[in-house]
């Protein structure tokens, strides 16, 4: 079973059992709803913990989560650093718009120039501010970094597992 990171917790907030997680998904209300089950994955821990959500909030740029049977600060005080996940039965596709991917669908594809020449793979993404970046990995070369805007990557191809792209002035 494959799992897919949705936030992490970062601290308790008051004494009632409620952590603050930072999410790390698009779709943070109905991940976190209430009755929403997730695993939490610790160092040092061979096997997930789960998780069924019994409270959720918005406050500040944080979500407070309260879970299931853990109604003081003593019982979620471990969870501090822990990875919140979904599996891959709970990705929610139907949410996504055309020429909208999972990072997990992204990373790791080829990257080509409209002209046909292999540029690399795609390493990681980035969420700076107004765009998406995707970092791609080329062998003997640096990073190259690609603003997610339609004047930069052309075509997304999951199933060939290609990418391809126009190398806007001053990208290379």
């Amino acid at each position: 079973m494959a799992y897919y990171t949705v936030g992490t917790i970062v601290n308790t907030h008051g004494i009632k059992g409620e952590v603050r997680v930072i999410a790390t998904t698009d779709f943070p209300e109905s991940r976190f709803a209430v009755g929403s089950t997730l695993y939490l994955f610790q160092q040092g821990q061979a096997k997930p913990l789960t998780l069924q959500v019994a409270s959720m909030r918005k406050h500040k740029q944080f979500y407070l989560l309260s879970f299931e049977g853990k109604p003081s600060i003593n019982d979620v005080e471990i969870y501090k650093q822990g990875t919140l996940k979904v599996t891959d039965n709970e990705l929610e596709t139907g949410d996504l718009q055309p020429g909208e991917y999972y990072y997990h669908q992204i990373v790791g594809l080829k990257v080509v120039t409209e002209d046909g020449e292999e540029l690399g793979k795609i390493k990681e993404i980035l969420a700076p501010g107004a765009n998406d970046v995707w970092v791609v990995d080329r062998p003997g070369k640096d990073d190259l970094l690609l603003p997610k805007i339609d004047q930069v990557i052309k075509t997304v191809d999951l199933d060939a597992g290609q990418v391809t792209v126009e190398l806007m002035e001053g990208l290379e």
